[in-house]
This record gives C-alpha cells, sequence and structure tokens, in this order.
C-alpha cells in the first residue's frame, strides 16, 4: 500500500490515467469533479471514490477553495499510465 496527500488549486486535478491496481480516494476538504470509467459525479468532503484497477479516471477541483485528499494506491510503488 501507498498514500499521497493532495491539495489542489481549484481547476487543478491530473489527466486521465490509469494505475493497474485498486485506488482508494478519501475526499477531506472541497469539492472535485471525478471521473472514473464512464461515470462522472460530485465529490464532497467525506465521500470516499473506489477506482477499480486499470479504470480510466481523473478528478479536478470543482470548488472555489482547496481540494484536500488521501489517495489509497493498493501497491508499494505508484504506477501510472496517462491517457491525455
Amino acid at each position: 500500500m501507498s498514500a499521497y496527500i493532495v491539495n489542489a488549486k481549484p481547476g487543478q486535478g491530473p489527466p486521465l490515467h490509469t494505475h493497474p491496481y485498486v485506488e482508494v480516494i478519501f475526499m477531506l476538504e472541497g469539492n472535485a469533479k471525478v471521473t472514473i470509467g464512464d461515470e462522472t459525479r460530485e465529490a464532497k468532503a467525506g465521500d470516499i471514490a473506489i477506482v477499480p484497477a486499470n479504470t480510466p479516471h481523473r478528478f479536478v477541483n470543482s470548488g472555489q477553495t482547496v481540494l484536500r485528499q488521501i489517495d489509497v494506491h493498493a501497491s508499494p510503488k505508484f504506477i501510472q499510465a496517462n491517457l491525455e
């Protein structure tokens, strides 16, 4: 396992990407537009998103304040393939 703390300004977020393992996103503060596969939804503090292995996904801070989240990867090594 590995974990990453995200602090994203409004409009910031990674490109569409995949990981060869499951990722769990814990939303701590702010709002995000989260895309997982073909589904896009708004997430807020307290929400949890589960991303299956090899599923295209991304998030972008859709709010007016900082987006804080913890991303937990089911791998001791970070592996990411950007699709954009």
